[in-house]
């Protein structure tokens, strides 16, 4: 007899997204390593079983929260019309999304900590995640190339160091915003901090791509 959950039913993904929310608040507060399935049911308010039917394991159940973080963050960033902005305000805008999504979604920086600390193990698995980021690299460099274009921005700018350096500008900053604030005696992660912190990230990323004169 077949027991598999029928998983295309309203309830079974309304079960598998339980689940997955569940596991992703577990992998946020204890990482991979410290993570238990147990707990991640409990969570869910499931059992064991149900976990092993909708998804899988703790490593399967891993690499789904990693998608879906991944999944959600890139809808959104997506959704950014730059089509009808400037190139400075759109690239402007994608560095205030990556900063402003990061600072509210805890997830983001927890997550991709503890898959950085296991060299992407799982994440190298993902066939989803890659293509992910085929639209904001191509958002990129369509705003690079009207920049360039219209002689705003230098030339022959890569769009994805670029994309790196302006994640790196919020992701850093978030993911160290304890200790700095230590070793600088103010809390970095308050709203008018993490303002100034913007206004700063977006003043580096226009100043680079600026045509120099």
């Amino acid at each position: 007899m077949n027991d598999a959950p029928d998983t295309a039913s309203p309830r079974a993904q309304a079960t598998r997204q339980r689940i997955l929310e569940a596991a992703i608040a577990e992998f946020t507060a204890k990482g991979l390593d410290g993570a238990r399935v147990d707990e991640i049911a409990a969570r869910a308010g499931a059992n064991k079983r149900m976990l092993y039917a909708y998804i899988g394991g703790k490593e399967e159940l891993w690499l789904a929260a990693l998608e879906a973080v991944y999944g959600a963050m890139r809808a959104e960033e997506s959704g950014i019309d730059v089509e009808h902005l400037s190139p400075e305000e759109g690239i402007a805008e994608l560095v205030r999304f990556k900063l402003r999504y990061t600072a509210t979604h805890p997830e983001v920086v927890a997550l991709l900590t503890s898959e950085n600390l296991h060299r992407a193990r799982y994440l190298r698995r993902s066939t989803h995640v890659p293509a992910l980021y085929s639209p904001v690299v191509s958002m990129l460099a369509t705003l690079l190339k009207r920049g360039a274009a219209e002689g705003r921005f230098r030339d022959g700018v890569d769009p994805v160091q670029l994309y790196i350096s302006l994640t790196a500008l919020s992701h850093f900053y978030l993911a160290n915003g304890h200790t700095l604030s230590v070793i600088f005696g103010r809390d970095l992660l308050t709203e008018q901090a993490i303002a100034a912190r913007e206004a700063h990230a977006v003043e580096v990323i226009l100043g680079y791509l600026r045509r120099p004169r």
